[in-house]
Protein backbone atom coordinates (compact mmCIF):
# COMPACT_ATOMS: atom_id res chain seq x y z
CA UNK A 1 0.00 0.00 0.00
CA UNK A 2 2.82 2.36 0.44
CA UNK A 3 3.01 2.80 -3.58
CA UNK A 4 -0.66 3.98 -3.51
CA UNK A 5 -1.63 7.58 -4.18
CA UNK A 6 -4.95 8.26 -4.59
CA UNK A 7 -5.87 10.98 -6.92
CA UNK A 8 -7.61 13.77 -6.33
CA UNK A 9 -10.20 14.41 -8.85
CA UNK A 10 -11.38 17.81 -10.11
CA UNK A 11 -15.02 16.97 -9.40
CA UNK A 12 -16.18 16.26 -6.02
CA UNK A 13 -19.50 14.66 -5.14
CA UNK A 14 -21.14 18.40 -4.26
CA UNK A 15 -20.53 18.91 -8.15
CA UNK A 16 -22.30 15.82 -8.82
CA UNK A 17 -25.25 16.39 -6.29
CA UNK A 18 -25.74 19.82 -8.01
CA UNK A 19 -25.66 18.00 -11.70
CA UNK A 20 -28.24 15.15 -10.27
CA UNK A 21 -30.64 17.41 -8.42
CA UNK A 22 -30.65 15.02 -5.14
CA UNK A 23 -28.12 13.76 -2.50
CA UNK A 24 -26.89 10.31 -3.08
CA UNK A 25 -27.80 7.77 -0.53
CA UNK A 26 -26.87 4.09 -0.18
CA UNK A 27 -30.20 2.38 0.59
CA UNK A 28 -29.01 -1.29 1.91
CA UNK A 29 -31.61 -3.67 2.56
CA UNK A 30 -31.12 -6.86 4.51
CA UNK A 31 -32.80 -10.13 5.92
CA UNK A 32 -33.15 -13.33 5.04
CA UNK A 33 -33.48 -15.28 1.83
CA UNK A 34 -36.95 -15.03 0.77
CA UNK A 35 -37.81 -12.17 3.47
CA UNK A 36 -38.54 -10.25 -0.32
CA UNK A 37 -35.35 -7.78 0.05
CA UNK A 38 -35.11 -7.78 -3.62
CA UNK A 39 -38.96 -7.75 -4.71
CA UNK A 40 -39.03 -4.55 -2.30
CA UNK A 41 -35.82 -3.35 -3.66
CA UNK A 42 -37.14 -3.33 -7.19
CA UNK A 43 -40.57 -1.65 -6.58
CA UNK A 44 -38.69 0.93 -4.47
CA UNK A 45 -36.43 1.95 -7.49
CA UNK A 46 -39.15 1.95 -9.97
CA UNK A 47 -41.33 4.73 -7.21
CA UNK A 48 -37.74 6.90 -6.87
CA UNK A 49 -36.84 6.54 -11.11
CA UNK A 50 -40.47 7.92 -11.77
CA UNK A 51 -39.91 10.73 -9.27
CA UNK A 52 -36.65 11.72 -11.23
CA UNK A 53 -34.01 10.06 -8.95
CA UNK A 54 -30.91 8.69 -9.96
CA UNK A 55 -30.73 4.99 -9.11
CA UNK A 56 -28.82 1.66 -9.09
CA UNK A 57 -29.42 -1.68 -8.36
CA UNK A 58 -27.50 -4.05 -6.67
CA UNK A 59 -28.66 -7.63 -5.76
CA UNK A 60 -26.99 -10.36 -3.77
CA UNK A 61 -27.00 -13.17 -6.46
CA UNK A 62 -26.15 -10.96 -9.15
CA UNK A 63 -23.15 -9.47 -7.79
CA UNK A 64 -21.74 -13.51 -6.70
CA UNK A 65 -22.62 -14.28 -10.35
CA UNK A 66 -19.77 -11.41 -11.58
CA UNK A 67 -17.51 -9.41 -8.82
CA UNK A 68 -17.49 -11.94 -6.39
CA UNK A 69 -17.79 -14.94 -8.65
CA UNK A 70 -14.49 -16.34 -6.44
CA UNK A 71 -16.02 -16.53 -3.23
CA UNK A 72 -18.18 -19.29 -1.25
CA UNK A 73 -20.34 -18.80 1.55
CA UNK A 74 -17.79 -19.64 4.23
CA UNK A 75 -18.15 -16.71 7.49
CA UNK A 76 -14.60 -15.62 6.07
CA UNK A 77 -15.91 -15.13 2.16
CA UNK A 78 -19.22 -13.80 3.17
CA UNK A 79 -17.61 -11.08 5.02
CA UNK A 80 -15.35 -10.56 1.97
CA UNK A 81 -18.33 -10.15 -0.01
CA UNK A 82 -19.46 -7.60 1.85
CA UNK A 83 -16.66 -5.72 2.18
CA UNK A 84 -16.19 -5.86 -1.78
CA UNK A 85 -19.89 -4.60 -2.53
CA UNK A 86 -19.54 -1.85 1.07
CA UNK A 87 -16.90 -0.86 -1.34
CA UNK A 88 -18.94 -0.20 -4.65
CA UNK A 89 -21.65 0.95 -2.39
CA UNK A 90 -19.70 4.16 -1.78
CA UNK A 91 -18.13 4.61 -5.28
CA UNK A 92 -21.66 4.79 -6.40
CA UNK A 93 -22.68 7.21 -3.84
CA UNK A 94 -19.22 9.16 -4.68
CA UNK A 95 -20.75 9.52 -8.50
CA UNK A 96 -24.02 10.95 -6.68
CA UNK A 97 -26.24 7.88 -7.07
CA UNK A 98 -29.33 6.31 -4.82
CA UNK A 99 -27.71 2.64 -4.84
CA UNK A 100 -30.28 0.04 -3.44
CA UNK A 101 -28.56 -2.73 -2.15
CA UNK A 102 -30.47 -6.14 -1.24
CA UNK A 103 -28.20 -8.65 0.40
CA UNK A 104 -28.77 -10.82 3.17
CA UNK A 105 -25.59 -9.74 4.85
CA UNK A 106 -26.22 -11.40 8.24
CA UNK A 107 -23.56 -9.97 10.28
CA UNK A 108 -23.70 -7.22 12.38
CA UNK A 109 -19.76 -6.44 11.87
CA UNK A 110 -20.41 -6.41 8.68
CA UNK A 111 -23.47 -3.82 8.29
CA UNK A 112 -21.58 -1.33 10.71
CA UNK A 113 -18.03 -2.13 8.46
CA UNK A 114 -20.60 -0.78 5.21
CA UNK A 115 -21.96 1.98 7.59
CA UNK A 116 -18.24 2.92 7.87
CA UNK A 117 -17.28 2.53 4.68
CA UNK A 118 -19.84 4.05 2.91
CA UNK A 119 -20.51 7.37 5.27
CA UNK A 120 -23.04 7.47 8.54
CA UNK A 121 -25.22 10.41 6.62
CA UNK A 122 -25.21 8.66 3.27
CA UNK A 123 -25.66 4.73 4.67
CA UNK A 124 -29.74 4.18 5.14
CA UNK A 125 -29.97 0.67 6.54
CA UNK A 126 -33.12 -1.35 6.40
CA UNK A 127 -34.04 -4.30 8.30
CA UNK A 128 -36.80 -6.73 6.10
CA UNK A 129 -37.65 -8.29 8.55
CA UNK A 130 -39.85 -11.88 7.69
CA UNK A 131 -40.26 -15.03 10.22
CA UNK A 132 -38.35 -18.39 8.99
CA UNK A 133 -41.12 -20.15 8.42
CA UNK A 134 -43.03 -17.61 6.24
CA UNK A 135 -39.17 -17.52 4.20
CA UNK A 136 -39.57 -21.14 4.44
CA UNK A 137 -42.78 -21.22 3.03
CA UNK A 138 -41.97 -18.94 0.22
CA UNK A 139 -38.68 -20.33 -0.60
CA UNK A 140 -38.39 -18.84 -4.17
CA UNK A 141 -35.47 -20.57 -5.35
CA UNK A 142 -36.02 -23.89 -3.71
CA UNK A 143 -32.75 -23.33 -1.35
CA UNK A 144 -34.44 -23.97 2.10
CA UNK A 145 -35.42 -26.85 0.95
CA UNK A 146 -31.99 -27.95 0.03
CA UNK A 147 -30.30 -26.45 3.52
CA UNK A 148 -32.68 -28.37 5.00
CA UNK A 149 -32.00 -32.05 3.09
CA UNK A 150 -28.12 -31.10 4.13
CA UNK A 151 -27.06 -30.20 0.17
CA UNK A 152 -26.08 -26.50 1.05
CA UNK A 153 -23.54 -25.50 3.65
CA UNK A 154 -23.87 -22.51 5.74
CA UNK A 155 -26.98 -21.29 4.94
CA UNK A 156 -28.18 -18.14 7.01
CA UNK A 157 -30.94 -18.93 8.85
CA UNK A 158 -30.49 -22.57 8.85
CA UNK A 159 -26.71 -23.68 9.31
CA UNK A 160 -25.70 -20.27 9.76
CA UNK A 161 -26.46 -17.77 11.97
CA UNK A 162 -28.33 -14.35 11.00
CA UNK A 163 -28.09 -11.25 13.17
CA UNK A 164 -30.48 -8.95 13.70
CA UNK A 165 -29.57 -5.34 13.14
CA UNK A 166 -29.73 -3.55 16.25
CA UNK A 167 -30.73 -0.27 15.29
CA UNK A 168 -31.67 0.02 11.63
CA UNK A 169 -33.09 3.41 9.68
CA UNK A 170 -36.41 1.60 9.01
CA UNK A 171 -37.39 -1.97 10.26
CA UNK A 172 -40.45 -3.83 7.61
CA UNK A 173 -42.31 -6.36 8.36
CA UNK A 174 -42.69 -8.35 4.96
CA UNK A 175 -44.81 -10.89 6.50
CA UNK A 176 -47.73 -7.85 7.76
CA UNK A 177 -46.66 -5.47 4.39
CA UNK A 178 -46.75 -5.94 0.46
CA UNK A 179 -43.67 -4.98 -1.50
CA UNK A 180 -45.77 -1.60 -2.79
CA UNK A 181 -46.64 -1.02 1.03
CA UNK A 182 -42.99 -1.71 1.62
CA UNK A 183 -41.51 0.53 -0.86
CA UNK A 184 -44.20 3.59 -0.08
CA UNK A 185 -43.08 3.37 3.30
CA UNK A 186 -39.25 3.45 2.37
CA UNK A 187 -39.99 6.43 0.02
CA UNK A 188 -41.66 8.97 2.72
CA UNK A 189 -38.66 8.35 4.53
CA UNK A 190 -35.81 8.50 1.77
CA UNK A 191 -37.19 11.36 -0.05
CA UNK A 192 -36.75 13.71 2.83
CA UNK A 193 -33.12 13.00 2.97
CA UNK A 194 -32.38 13.38 -0.80
CA UNK A 195 -34.05 16.29 -1.27
CA UNK A 196 -31.93 19.51 -1.64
Amino acid sequence: MEHIHPHEHAIGPQDRILTKGHKPLAVWLSGLSGSGKSTIASVLEKKLLEKGYHTFLLDGDNTRSGLNSDLGFSDDDRKENLRRLSELNRLFVDAGLIVISAFISPFESERKLARSKIGDETFFEVFVDCPLEVCELRDPKGLYRKARKGEIANFTGISSPFERPSTPDVHIRSDKLTPEESADKLVEVIVPRIEL
